[in-house]
């Protein structure tokens, strides 16, 4: 049984065949592609205008340099958003809980903020690693600290990512056990405990909103250091 909850973040397979391609690229489908009507429908409209009020929100504060960056940051927002939601319904699979994939776009779009930031300014890219007004002693000490936080930042992205979405959906499995377990031996506790995870579901449908946004955020502010 403790094994068993763990078997919903495995790759599924079929015929020996990994699917996580195919869970990776199923999320593309279900996006609206634009027409070159005037008039669009409404749920053209809709995307258009989220996609409008995110970006115009997130790169707000970044200068001009940085807004290359909004088309990769959008779709990468859309795309962890749509795994995320779709990995909440039933029989599915949520690639986003899995730490290799998380890794994979956190480092490289980390790395690429840092290397702008040494090449278009490298002064102030150094300078971040030692704050202004350090006492003399405390300058080694502090650049080896600034320079471990830095590296650490791509790793709590993915692992922000991986866990939260994986205690959600180990949650949620645990108390729907407990639910049909409790069914018919105390209906009035399987009742109550089917309304908690009814709740449950509605904040995990929050948390895979909210961490998908905090993810982008966060590289958007990495980008915003070194622009």
């Amino acid at each position: 049984m403790t094994l068993s909850f763990f078997d919903q973040f495995m790759s599924p397979s079929y015929l020996g065949i990994p699917l996580i391609a195919l869970a990776l690229l199923l999320p593309w489908l279900l996006f609206p592609t634009p027409s070159p009507r005037w008039l669009n429908n409404r749920l053209l409209t809709l995307q258009a205008w989220f996609v409008n009020r995110f970006t115009s929100q997130l790169f707000m504060p970044i200068n001009q340099g940085g807004h290359k960056w909004a088309l990769a940051l959008t779709s990468l927002m859309l795309f962890l958003i749509s795994l995320n939601m779709l990995g909440l319904l039933p029989y599915t699979f949520t690639p986003t809980t899995q730490l290799s994939m998380n890794m994979g776009f956190a480092i490289p779009l980390w790395l690429a903020t840092v290397l702008i930031g040494m090449r278009n300014q490298p002064t102030a890219a150094l300078g971040h690693l030692l704050p202004e007004g350090t006492p003399t002693p405390l300058i080694p000490i502090l650049i080896i600290i600034e320079t471990i936080s830095l590296f650490i930042r791509p790793l709590a992205l993915g692992v922000r990512l991986t866990a939260n979405l994986t205690a959600g959906h180990l949650l949620i499995q645990l108390i729907a056990t407990a639910a049909f377990v409790l069914l018919p031996l105390m209906p009035t506790v399987a009742i109550l405990t089917a309304t908690l995870l009814f709740l449950l579901t509605l904040l995990e449908v929050a948390v895979a909103m909210i961490q998908a946004y905090v993810f982008v955020l966060l590289l958007s502010l990495y980008l915003q250091e070194n622009v």
